[in-house]
C-alpha cells in the first residue's frame, strides 16, 4: 500500500525488515509519508511492527534483523544509503529520536547541561549556549544553572521526557520520531507533552512520526494514521475519517478496545495475537482473527481500495461490512452498598523526611473496584504500598475486616498476607527472568497452601487458564512472553493466593489497546465470580469510567475527592479533578 507523497519530507517506500536467521519479515511493503510541521500516527498492537518501522527512519535494524528491500527519505537525503560516520551526522541534524523511555535514553552519570552541549559538540558545535536555553524554555523546562546541573535521576519522568524533546529538537532536524514519549505518564503530564510536540513542530516545521498503541493520544495530535498489523499496514488515512468511519475490520476492532472518559463502554478485546514473523500465510494477515473471514482473504493479499483521497484500506470486503465503530455502552455502576472490607484511617507517610501522605482515609468493599487516581508524585504507589505492608514509614492503621494490620508485611500474619495481594506495574520486573512460569506460579500455593509436585502443578495449570492462558505456558520462561502474556501471569501467581483483595498497581499502562481490554475483562470477572475486591490504581481516567465503582483522587498526598465513579467523573467538585479530566484525551471528543 503506497501512502507516500513525493512531496513530503519523510518519505518510506516498500521497506521490508527481516529476522537476520532465516530471512522471515518483520514489515514488508511499508509506505508512507510526512509533509513539514505535520504529525503521522502509526498505531497497532504490540507486534505489529510499529517501532521497527520507525526506528528505520534513523537507518537503524535491532539487534538480529535487518533492512533489505525499500527506501527512506528525509529532506531528501536517501537515509539508507549512509553508514558508518556519515549516519551518525544525520541523526540528530537531519532525523531525530525521543525514546520511550527517558530514564534508560539519559546517562545517570551526566548532568543534564553536559549532556545538551554533548549533543551539540557532536554535530561541530554549531549550536550557540542560547540556542539550548531557548530549546529549554520552548519544552517548558528551567534554563538555571541550577536545573542545568541536575542529574537524570533528580528529574521527575515528565521532566525526563522534556529534556529528551529538547535534544531532539536542539539541531532543528527536518523530521523527529517518537516512541511511545507518553506511555507511563501521567495525564496532565501527558497533554503537556503532546502540546508542547505539536506546537514544536509547527514552530519549526518538523515532519513527526508519532508510535503509539494509545488511540486516544494519536487522535489529539495526529493529522493522519497509518495502523500496522504484523508488519503489513492495512489502512492509512486522515485521523477524523478513519477513526470515525474505519474501513479495515482490524481499525474498527482496536477503537472498540479504547475506554472513553466521556461514557462507560464495554471494552471489546480482540481474539487471539498478532502472527509471529514467519507464520503470516500469503493472505491477509488479519484473516485468522476477523469476524468477516472469506476463503478469498486467506488466499491473497487483498489489493489496496481508496475509501475517499487519502483513505486507503486493504480489504477486499471494504464495501460491505459495517465501518461504524463497535462500542457497546454500558449503564453507570449502581451505588456502591458493600460493606467495607479493608479499611485506611488517617493515614500519614514518609519518604525519609519528606511528608507524602496526608491524613488519607477510605474504604474498599467486597466485590469492590476502587480507583486511587493522580498526578505523578500524588502518593498513589505509597498509599497502595502502604496497604500491602511494603511502605512502613507511615502513622494511622490498615485494616482488614476492622483487624489492624502491622506497618510491613514481614510482621503480618500470614493468612492477612494470603488475603491482600499485589500486582506491579511492570511485568517485566515483577517475574523472575531465571525461573520458569510454572515455578512462579506455584511459589505461593506452596508458601500459602502447602501444595508441592503434582498438585501444585495441576492448580498452577487451571490459574493459567483462569486468566485466559494455555497451561503450556508452564514450562516457558518470561522472556518467551509478550507483555500481555506476562501480566496474565503476575496476576495468576497473585490468585494462587486465593485473596480477599487485589490491589493492582498501573497494570495495565504498557499495554496496548486489546491487550488491556483482556485485562479489564479478566478483573470484572473475578470480581463479579470469586468476590475479589479492586484497588485499581491508575492515571487513566477514560479506563476508571469503565471498571471503578468509586474514586479516590489525591493531589500532593492529600484526598481531594472521593465518591462514586459517576458523581467524581460527572459533576467533579474538586479543581484538581476538573483538570485531570480536561487533560484525558478522549477518542470521542477528538474525532
Amino acid at each position: 500500500m503506497n501512502t507516500a507523497d513525493s512531496g513530503a519530507v519523510v518519505e518510506v517506500s516498500g521497506l521490508r525488515v527481516e529476522v537476520a536467521r532465516g530471512g522471515s519479515e518483520i514489515i514488508d511493503g511499508i509506505s508512507f509519508s510526512a509533509a513539514r510541521g505535520e504529525v503521522v500516527g502509526l498505531v497497532g498492537e504490540s507486534g505489529s511492527g510499529k517501532t521497527t518501522a520507525a526506528v528505520a527512519l534513523l537507518g537503524h535494524a535491532r539487534r538480529g534483523t535487518r533492512i533489505v528491500a525499500g527506501s527512506v527519505r528525509i529532506a531528501g537525503t536517501s537515509i539508507l544509503d549512509l553508514a558508518g560516520d556519515e549516519l551518525r551526522r544525520v541523526r540528530g541534524r537531519i532525523v531525530a529520536y525521543v525514546p520511550q523511555d527517558p530514564a534508560a535514553a539519559l546517562n545517570p552519570a551526566l548532568r543534564v547541561g553536559l549532556q545538551l552541549e554533548e549533543m551539540v559538540a557532536a554535530h561541530g558545535g554549531l549550536v550557540t549556549r542560547d540556542r539550548i536555553a531557548g530549546t529549554l524554555a520552548e519544552v517548558a523546562l528551567p534554563t538555571d544553572g541550577a536545573f542545568l546541573r541536575r542529574y537524570p535521576h533528580q528529574l521527575s519522568g515528565g521532566q525526563q521526557q522534556r529534556v529528551c524533546l529538547a535534544m531532539a529538537f536542539l539541531l532543528r532536524p527536518a523530521a523527529i520520531v517518537l516512541d511511545e514519549p507518553t506511555t507511563g505518564l501521567d495525564v496532565t503530564t501527558q497533554a503537556h507533552v503532546l502540546e508542547t510536540v505539536r506546537e514544536l513542530c509547527e514552530i519549526h516545521e518538523t515532519a513527526a512520526v508519532y508510535v503509539s498503541h494509545d488511540l486516544a493520544a494519536v487522535a489529539a495530535i495526529a493529522s493522519r494514521v497509518v495502523v500496522l498489523y504484523a508488519g503489513r499496514v492495512v489502512e492509512a488515512g486522515p485521523t477524523q475519517a478513519l477513526f470515525n468511519r474505519p474501513g479495515h475490520p482490524y481499525t474498527r476492532k482496536l477503537a472498540s478496545a479504547i475506554p472513553d472518559v466521556a461514557e462507560r463502554r464495554r471494552l471489546e478485546a480482540i481474539p487471539g495475537r498478532v502472527p509471529a514473523p514467519g507464520s503470516r500465510g500469503s493472505g491477509c494477515v488479519f484473516a485468522a482473527r476477523c469476524d468477516f473471514v472469506l476463503p478469498a482473504c486467506v488466499d491473497s493479499p487483498p489489493a489496496a481500495v481508496e475509501l475517499q483521497p487519502g483513505h486507503v484500506v486493504r480489504c477486499i470486503r471494504v464495501a460491505e461490512v459495517d465501518r461504524g465503530v463497535a462500542a457497546t455502552a454500558l449503564p453507570p455502576r449502581p451505588e456502591p452498598m458493600a460493606a467495607p472490607l479493608l479499611e485506611v484511617r488517617s493515614i500519614d507517610a514518609f519518604h525519609g523526611a519528606q511528608h507524602v501522605l496526608h491524613h488519607v482515609s477510605l474504604a474498599l468493599g467486597r466485590g469492590e473496584c476502587l480507583a486511587l487516581v493522580g498526578e505523578s508524585g500524588s502518593g498513589k504507589t505509597t498509599l497502595a504500598r502502604v496497604i500491602a505492608g511494603l511502605h512502613t514509614a507511615r502513622t494511622g492503621d490498615v485494616l482488614l475486616d476492622d483487624r489492624p494490620l502491622e506497618p510491613g508485611a514481614r510482621e503480618r500474619p500470614i493468612e492477612a498476607c494470603r488475603r491482600l495481594q499485589y500486582v506491579f506495574q511492570s511485568p517485566h520486573n515483577a517475574l523472575n527472568p531465571r525461573r520458569p512460569i510454572g515455578a512462579i506460579v506455584c511459589a505461593p500455593l506452596r508458601h500459602f497452601h502447602g501444595l508441592r509436585g503434582r498438585a501444585a502443578d495441576e492448580r498452577a495449570g487451571e490459574l493459567l487458564e483462569r486468566v485466559a492462558l494455555s497451561p503450556e505456558l508452564l514450562g516457558r520462561y518470561p522472556s518467551e512472553l509478550s507483555g500481555g502474556e506476562r501480566q496474565r501471569v503476575a496476576i495468576a501467581r497473585a490468585l494462587a493466593a486465593e485473596p480477599d483483595v487485589l490491589v493492582c498497581d498501573e497494570i495495565t499502562s504498557a499495554l496496548d489497546a486489546s491487550v488491556q481490554a483482556a485485562i479489564v475483562d479478566l478483573l470484572e470477572h473475578l470480581r463479579e465470580r470469586d468476590g475479589v475486591s479492586l484497588l485499581f490504581v491508575t492515571h487513566n481516567l477514560a479506563l476508571v469510567r469503565t471498571i471503578a465503582d468509586r474514586v479516590a483522587v489525591l493531589e500532593r498526598g492529600t484526598l481531594v475527592e472521593y465518591g462514586s465513579t459517576t458523581h467524581v467523573l460527572d459533576g467533579p467538585v474538586a479543581d484538581y479533578t476538573k483538570r485531570l479530566l480536561a487533560d484525558t484525551p478522549s477518542l470521542s471528543a477528538t474525532i
